[in-house]
């Protein structure tokens, strides 16, 4: 960890040196930014980067040092820089442009254009003088999304095209989405297995596939994963090691080890696990933002990442961003739980604690919410509390613990109170005074939906029900739900909103062994919407009395699938058993 550390201290002053060496002055404050555009009659330009992006580090180093583009924005521009990571409303509003993204506003906030991805210096030159000839708005194909009017159901013929999408779009030669950038796309590999355990051998046989094919982009030397491979296949990695990627992909393979026993998957949770100890913890609480792909910015580094360990660290370790973010942390805390449920690693339920245990300490906000950074200039941001919140109900499945799912609640009551749209679903911050308005995210609604449904399933509460519906009726809309190539987010939501999970109780003292067994056995069921709860009558009800157990002399379990529900359970095995009639 120390020589982490130094690395890290290296690579910050090389940060420091790079930002310094161009003669752009950015602002990093969008208000401010805004303010000085109306007073001085300007346009405003949105660079939104990424720490760890490569093309970000080029277009720093060719584009913004191109002397025609400096004098360009010197002249009629109000350059403004913001780390889209510690900015989750732009980061929401603009995901589908990818990083980097730059944005033209009006100093009034009306966009002007929008551009993906990196941009080379001629064509920024002539962006720039295009704009200030002629600065009327772009006409967009696509609908602005904040003003969708919702409606309140899927429709079948959206349920349907959601359905044919999702099996157009698998890819059978290497499994995962038919795109050119292969990544381990988190819905549809959960939905995969969802239907697999649910008796659909081919789906099962999709989802192992997907699963498969995205080892590879799993650092052999380092652990981690990679953000993704071009050229159709998974053999070209972009090297950069996200923070949220760690925990989403160590829950999906933590679900395909639950439910298939593959001893791959097992490896590569294990290998997720062992990069983000080594790099992405902190020594003091919470997980780090991202690992750069670069070792030298701007310089693509597939020869260094083809060398051992030793030849890695003898020419120097890519810079860590060492921002400690609730978005981060809890999904790397979520992971760890649901590796816990998988395989029992009671190690993985220690660091979770310890994650969501800080994250209460550090970044917990007065309403039950959640901070993304220690001090934020904007925000609150919807996917802290969303992650936070998912989290703390997970860790309440693994442990029975009651402060987490009061937890867990009272987050999910601060996203309804916060962030919901009068057009439907949630947007990404709370609006406050920012100036570019937040809107709301595919994504982030769809995960908003579950966590909120299965919350509403635990406690019992009535108002997180509706709020699930709320989300799920903005996703219902047709040019929102058929906006990508597939989305089956979509199809899960609406799945576990109509139905009801897998309802596991363990009934029996805490500190009793045969008890804890019957737990154990339970969370090792696979599934991936799940309902577990662990009660003690010394506690009093639990969370959501909703079915009057009998009083036995022993300990129990008690398991309600869709269809049936079992007798007393008092030995671990039968668990198992019933399940498998």
């Amino acid at each position: 960890m120390l020589r982490v550390l130094l690395f890290l201290i290296v690579g910050l002053a090389s940060t420091q040196a790079w930002c310094a060496s161009s003669s752009v002055q950015w602002l990093d404050d969008d208000t401010a930014a805004f303010a000085q555009a109306r007073a001085e009659k300007r346009f405003v330009i949105l660079y939104l980067e990424a720490v760890w992006c490569h093309w970000c580090h080029v277009m720093d180093h060719q584009t913004y040092a191109d002397s025609g583009v400096q004098a360009a924005l010197a002249a009629h521009y109000v350059p403004l820089r913001i780390d889209q990571d510690a900015r989750p409303d732009l980061a929401n509003r603009y995901r589908d442009f990818g990083w980097p993204a730059t944005i033209v506003f009006a100093a009034d906030g009306t966009e002007i254009v929008k551009r993906r991805g990196y941009i080379p210096a001629p064509g920024m030159r002539k962006l720039l003088a295009a704009i200030v000839s002629d600065p009327s708005p772009e006409r967009s194909s696509n609908p602005d999304i904040d003003s969708v009017t919702a409606i309140s159901s899927l429709p079948e013929t959206i349920r349907a095209s959601l359905e044919q999408r999702h099996r157009a779009s698998y890819d059978p030669l290497h499994g995962g989405l038919k795109l050119g950038q292969k990544y381990l796309d988190r819905d549809a590999a959960e939905y995969q297995l969802t239907l697999g355990l649910a008796g659909d051998a081919e789906e099962m046989a999709r989802g192992r596939k997907s699963l498969d094919g995205a080892r590879a982009l799993i650092d052999p030397v380092w652990g981690g994963a990679y953000q993704y491979s071009t050229g159709g296949d998974y053999q070209h990695p972009h090297f950069e090691k996200l923070t949220t990627l760690q925990g989403e992909y160590l829950r999906l393979y933590a679900l395909g080890f639950a439910a298939t026993g593959d001893a791959g998957y097992r490896a590569a949770a294990q290998d997720l696990i062992r990069y983000i100890d080594e790099f992405l913890a902190s020594p003091d609480g919470g997980y780090y933002a991202s690992q750069d792909a670069d070792l030298v910015r701007g310089e693509h580094s597939a020869e260094y990442f083809a060398l051992d360990d030793a030849g890695r660290r003898k020419l120097g370790i890519p810079r860590v961003d060492t921002h400690r973010y609730t978005r981060e942390t809890a999904l790397i805390a979520e992971g760890l739980v649901h590796w816990h449920e998988a395989s029992g690693d009671a190690s993985a339920l220690d660091k979770a604690l310890a994650a969501l245990t800080w994250i209460r300490q550090q970044r917990a906000l007065p309403a039950g919410g959640y901070r993304h950074d220690a001090k934020d200039v904007a925000g609150p941001y919807l996917g802290d509390s969303l992650a936070a919140g998912r989290a703390m109900l997970a860790l309440y499945r693994a442990t029975g613990q009651r402060q987490w799912i009061e937890h867990a609640a009272a987050a999910g009551a601060f996203i309804d109170r916060n962030f919901k749209a009068a057009s439907g679903g949630f947007a990404s911050a709370a609006r406050g005074e920012a100036p570019i308005a937040p809107v709301p995210q595919l994504d982030e609604n769809i995960s908003t939906a579950r966590f909120l449904n299965l919350l509403a399933r635990f406690t019992g509460e009535a108002t997180h029900a509706v709020a699930a519906k709320h989300a799920l009726s903005w996703l219902a809309h047709e040019d929102i739900a058929l906006s990508r190539l597939s989305d089956a987010g979509i199809l899960l939501a609406d799945r576990e909103i109509g139905s009801e999970p897998l309802h596991l109780t363990v009934i029996g003292p805490k500190e009793d062994a045969t008890t804890r067994a019957l737990f154990d056995a339970c969370l090792r069921v696979p599934g991936t919407y799940k309902r577990l709860d662990w009660w003690d009558r010394s506690e009093g009800p639990l969370p959501n009395p909703d079915i009057a157990y009998p009083k036995l002399k022993r300990p129990a379990a008690f398991v309600c699938t869709a269809q049936r529900c079992s007798t007393p359970i008092y030995e671990p095995g039968d668990v198992a058993a019933f399940l498998s009639e």
